[in-house]
């Protein structure tokens, strides 16, 4: 099958990337990257989690390791970037913000997918672009659905004192945010000493397992079981400083430093000799 891949340029997209590409290497695989996801001001805390989830990476491991500056491929590297993963996919993966705009559908649909594959893509899919695989678009939501959708669902379930946590991969129909039907659901028990960060990574580790099985499905001429939702729910947005601060004071933390620093060690490699 043709593949194309909607997703972000951030730490947590990248590492879902990383599970995916391998498991897809019979299928013809673009990648699409959004710049990132939403466009207000954001409070101080999240703009230090966004140094992690995109600085971080894009501003400073991946040139590096893009450059050739700590080699090309690395003993003991398990993460690669996203240049480097476009080595591994024929399609290669490049940025798409106006991904329904005149000029950048015909992008998209140079793909020709039959499959699209959603991983916190940043723009809101239109009909014309939702229309075109036939198979389908294939979201993968963190956020158990119709219970938590929008932005940080993972957030708002930790604020809320949830037990687990888990994600949803639902087919996109239309333009409406995390309403379409869904094929299956992962859940994780919440880890009260772990963050927030932790908590996303450990999710699209399973929740990317369950995409590959939709893939393998559809891969042998079947069709997907799905259930509509709900018309209940609740959506969130990103949390202001009372919610954060608030998940503050109930001990919750939104990354923990050595938790990225063994991340970007899997991008650098075990021992920092180049292969």
């Amino acid at each position: 099958m043709n593949i194309t891949i909607l997703t972000n340029r951030d730490l947590a997209s990248c590492f879902a990337l990383n599970r995916l590409i391998p498991g897809l290497a019979e299928h013809q695989v673009t990648v699409f990257l959004s710049s990132r996801v939403g466009s207000k001001p954001l409070a101080l805390p999240l703009q230090h989690l966004k140094f992690v989830e995109q600085d971080l990476l894009n501003g400073l491991i991946a040139p590096l390791l893009d450059s050739g500056a700590l080699g090309r491929a690395r003993v003991g590297q398990a993460l690669f970037s996203f240049e480097q993963l476009a080595e591994r996919v024929i399609g290669g993966v490049s940025t798409l913000n106006a991904i329904n705009d005149a000029a950048g559908y015909e992008r998209y649909a140079e793909s020709k997918p039959d499959l699209v594959l959603s991983v916190r893509y940043g723009v809101i899919l239109r009909d014309p672009a939702i229309s075109l695989p036939k198979h389908g678009v294939l979201n993968l939501h963190s956020g158990l659905l119709p219970d938590y959708k929008g932005v940080m669902a993972t957030f708002w379930a930790l604020l809320n004192k949830e037990s687990e946590i888990g994600t949803t991969l639902h087919f996109i129909e239309d333009s409406s945010i995390d309403t379409g039907s869904i094929v299956t659901t992962t859940r994780l028990p919440v880890q009260p000493d772990r963050s927030y960060f932790w908590h996303v990574l450990s999710l699209y580790e399973l929740g990317c397992a369950r995409i590959l099985d939709a893939v393998e499905v559809l891969d042998r001429g079947l069709a997907l079981e799905r259930h509509a939702q709900p018309d209940s729910g609740n959506y969130f947005s990103f949390p202001d400083q009372s919610a954060l601060t608030l998940f503050a004071e109930q001990g919750g933390r939104l990354f923990e430093p050595d938790e990225v620093l063994s991340v970007m060690r899997q991008f650098i490699g075990a021992d920092g000799v180049a292969e």
